[in-house]
């Protein structure tokens, strides 16, 4: 991919203060966008936004609550006021917390509260953003809002229902934004995203099941949040022109193999040879 292939553009990244958001938002400041770092804790987005300005870029923190559609509306506004423009939106925003996962179990043991906060911040809060950020794209001939999702949104898994509802929900709001939008200008595209290692989001899972996880993927290591800021910056610029519609796996193959693949594999290890 080319250097500086987001010069000129204006992007926001919502949950941008910390995680793969920061890393995001690095990204696509180092390729030449202006960056609206939007989050709900204030102190992180300032301090993605002085590590950007430290490097030479350009951006600018914002305090949202995306449960807020006011707030929502106020955001894009100050992007608007600050930059004059919108080209890309990543809707990377999540709740995920400890007290969220503590809550977000099996159907039977999920608290509502749990549920409802998932399907606030991730489906609800989304689709504000593309609600009242989709305008602004029109009135320059278009944009790129892509969204991040999970592998968990694809498959059943023992815990962590409303997160995997909700990201289940994104992936059918990205194609309904490609399809409702495309011929004006807009790609709409969702990544699917693996288990990935960073001190935010990972820090406090255990080893075991980390190497479960890595038994699974088809590469050597998990992934890393540069892989997965690169993709978004590929998505955010013209070099993707072509791609819209899409749900994208960023996983290390994760999702791509036969539930199978590991004890076969085991199996075949013992017996010496693959032959059935």
């Amino acid at each position: 991919m080319s250097e500086r292939k987001l010069d000129g553009k204006v992007a926001i990244v919502t949950g941008g203060g910390a995680g793969l958001g920061a890393e995001c938002a690095r990204s696509l400041a180092a390729h030449g966008a202006r960056v609206a770092v939007v989050d709900i804790h204030l102190a992180g987005a300032q301090s993605v936004v002085a590590e950007i300005q430290a490097a030479g870029g350009e951006a600018v923190a914002i305090q949202t609550d995306l449960t807020s559609e006011a707030e929502v509306v106020a955001m894009v506004s100050a992007v608007v006021q600050a930059y004059g423009q919108i080209d890309v939106l990543h809707n990377n925003a999540a709740a995920l917390d400890p007290a969220q996962r503590a809550g977000d179990r099996d159907v039977c043991n999920v608290d509502i509260a749990a549920w409802d906060r998932a399907m606030n911040v991730n489906a609800r809060g989304a689709m504000l953003c593309c609600k009242h950020t989709i305008p602004y794209m029109l009135k320059t001939g278009g944009g790129s809002i892509i969204f991040a999702t999970s592998g968990f949104g694809l498959l059943g898994d023992v815990t962590l229902t409303a997160y995997a509802a909700s990201k289940a929900a994104l992936m059918a709001l990205a194609r309904s934004v490609a399809a409702q939008y495309g011929k004006q200008g807009i790609r709409s595209n969702a990544i699917m995203i693996g288990f990935v290692v960073n001190e935010h989001a990972q820090k406090g899972v255990p080893e075991e099941i980390k190497q479960l996880l890595l038994d699974q993927h088809l590469t050597p290591q998990l992934g890393s949040p540069r892989q997965i800021a690169d993709v978004v910056s590929f998505l955010a610029s013209d070099e993707s022109s072509f791609i819209t519609g899409a749900v994208i796996p960023v996983d290390g193959g994760f999702t791509s193999h036969s539930p199978s693949m590991v004890p076969m594999r085991e199996f075949f290890a013992r017996m010496g040879s693959n032959k059935l």
